[in-house]
């Protein structure tokens, strides 16, 4: 199946979102260079400034300009929508990720929509933002109920239709990747992991860790209570429950103690609290019959 693949049995379009990167997507695309006669090579600019769309037009690759900045996740739905190939890989413009590792992609698409090269030992990651990716990582895997190695890896294969059945729902920021992977998962479609490893990247980086980590972690709890709201739902309404409970329990005891009448008398709070959680739970049991409708139309 390997062998049939590298015979172009899918057509490969290879997508790289580029902004400001003029010092780097010259050797990015020369890196590219045994891939021309293989695969379709499209660079979407995003609104820069600099001569990256320029460079990337001299080297003879296909080049989509945005008039003006839309994001990194906007940058790859055009790249999407532009792609003529079945299989689409997407790749960061900054110099991180190595041509070379395309074809371990490939090879593993035979029985996946999606591959993802996610980055092992060795590979270049901002201290900075090690301490929010691996929360982040940690509320992802809980709320997708798998191991997930890499969320976010700039650098995959995917199946062109399947991606396109959750352009609506990616967003336009950084995101794009985190989204992408978990609404896959929580879709039931077959994602591999291939290791890879990066290098620092040219230049600087436009990711602010803490606006973007923050942007991701509400992300991750929107898209879960769009696929399984029951399991963002659930656990609020017994942690509400249980304090409620908690509190009611508490304030019998002070009562008892202090020799007050009727000692287990349920509080106002406690009672509210309670409710709260009753509500949340209806609440839930609605969100999940909206989200099973919306899913249909992925059908």
């Amino acid at each position: 199946m390997q062998s049939e693949i590298r015979n172009s049995q899918f057509a490969i379009s290879i997508i790289i979102p580029a902004y400001n990167v003029e010092a780097s997507i010259g050797n990015v695309l020369e890196g590219l260079r045994a891939w021309r006669d293989r695969a379709e090579i499209i660079v979407i600019d995003d609104g820069s400034p600099d001569r990256t769309a320029e460079i990337a037009e001299r080297a003879g690759v296909r080049v989509i300009r945005h008039r003006v900045n839309k994001g990194y996740g906007a940058a790859l739905k055009t790249g999407i929508r532009a792609a003529s190939g079945d299989i689409v890989v997407m790749m960061d413009s900054d110099g991180e990720h190595n041509a070379a590792h395309i074809q371990r992609l490939i090879d593993a698409m035979a029985d996946n929509e999606m591959v993802v090269g996610a980055r092992g030992k060795g590979s270049h990651a901002p201290l900075l933002r090690r301490p929010g990716k691996w929360i982040l990582s940690k509320v992802a895997n809980y709320l997708a109920e798998t191991n997930i190695p890499d969320l976010n890896s700039g650098f995959r294969a995917f199946r062109k239709e399947v991606a396109k059945l959750f352009l609506r729902i990616l967003p336009n920021g950084f995101s794009f990747t985190t989204t992408l992977t978990l609404a896959l998962f929580k879709e039931g479609y077959n994602i591999a992991y291939v290791p890879i490893t990066t290098t620092p990247r040219v230049g600087t980086s436009t990711v602010n860790p803490i606006r973007d980590g923050i942007n991701t972690l509400l992300l991750i709890i929107r898209i879960i209570a769009l696929f399984d709201p029951i399991k963002v739902f659930l656990p609020t309404s017994i942690a509400l429950f249980l304090l409620g409970v908690v509190y009611w329990i508490g304030s019998g005891i002070f009562r008892y103690t202090s020799g007050i009448t009727p000692a287990f008398h349920i509080p106002t709070g406690a009672m509210l609290v309670m409710l709260s959680s009753v509500i949340v739970f209806m609440f839930g049991i609605l969100a999940d019959q909206v989200s099973a409708i919306r899913r249909e139309k992925y059908e």
